[in-house]
């Protein structure tokens, strides 16, 4: 399996953020063949107030149904038929009444949704440069650990800040998962001492791909404030080495899924097997 990992650079127009998005999976299609591309986080709508993050999002169809999505929701299905691969959405914020969700989506070749995740952990914090985020007050939490077989492979889905939280990934590596999937907006000032880290701690010890495509460049929030994204897509291998990574700005690179190395990685190390579960009960005996 080959896979392209997008880098965008969207800000809050959705129209324009689209018609970016379709021009560079049509460059990677064309350049790598990959048989599954992913987007970024939030991709659609990045900035704005939330009236504007409101009006750009969509209410998706009961999985399964036949029927009509937004045009976001629309254009992934497109690209998917029109190219004859799965795409992974990145996530897009969907409609849940009082809040919205950061929902990922996942479609098959003939357009069929197979899997769809909302954001576990949101995004409630204050960066080094003082900037403050607060997720939550636009949108909802997800409460479902998701997978979905593609091929000869499961995938994991996560998004952004859950690559903080190792105990998401290690449920989904129990669940089968070889290939996880991180698509981000993360910050300038968190990105570029904690991105590469994350992303690499996470293969290591799921001992999956990491796929963690990403937005870059600037945007401004609902005061105006400008608001910068580290971009730096990338694919991490298993043992966590880095294989493929976008440079500054849009973009995509693409990688090639080795299932030979992850059965050889995790044979030779058995992670799973020697993990020690009740932990709390090897300290009581230290202690004792």
């Amino acid at each position: 399996m080959r896979i392209s990992a997008i880098q965008l650079a969207p800000g809050s127009d959705k129209a324009q953020n689209i018609a970016q998005a379709r021009r560079l999976i049509e460059q990677a299609v064309a350049a790598d063949r990959p048989d599954l591309v992913a987007l970024p986080e939030i991709w659609t709508c990045l900035g704005g107030d939330r009236a504007t993050k409101f009006a750009a999002a969509e209410t998706l169809p009961r999985p399964g149904s036949p029927d009509q999505g937004g045009d976001a929701y629309e254009f992934l299905r497109d690209m998917a038929r029109t190219h004859h691969i799965h795409v992974h959405g990145g996530s897009i914020g969907e409609q849940g009444g009082a809040l919205l969700f950061n929902t990922n989506l996942v479609f098959a070749p003939d357009g069929q949704e197979i899997a769809r995740y909302r954001k576990i952990h949101l995004f409630d914090i204050v960066t080094p440069d003082g900037q403050g985020y607060r997720e939550s007050a636009v949108y909802g939490a997800g409460d479902q650990v998701v997978t979905v077989p593609i091929g000869d492979h499961r995938i994991g889905l996560t998004i952004c800040y859950d690559v903080r939280f190792p105990e998401l990934y290690r449920a989904l590596r129990v669940a089968g998962a070889d290939i996880i999937f991180v698509p981000a907006a993360f910050t300038l000032q968190t990105g570029k001492d904690h991105w590469d880290v994350l992303l690499r701690a996470r293969a290591i010890e799921t001992q999956c791909y990491i796929v963690a495509p990403a937005c870059t460049g600037t945007h401004y929030d609902g005061s105006n404030e400008p608001r910068v994204t580290f971009g730096n897509s990338l694919i991490a291998d298993p043992w966590g080495a880095v294989i493929a990574r976008v440079s500054e700005g849009p973009g995509f690179a693409t990688a090639r899924i080795d299932p030979a190395m992850i059965a050889r990685i995790r044979r030779d190390m058995p992670l799973l097997e020697h993990r020690v579960l009740g932990m709390p009960a090897l300290d009581h005996r230290k202690r004792a």
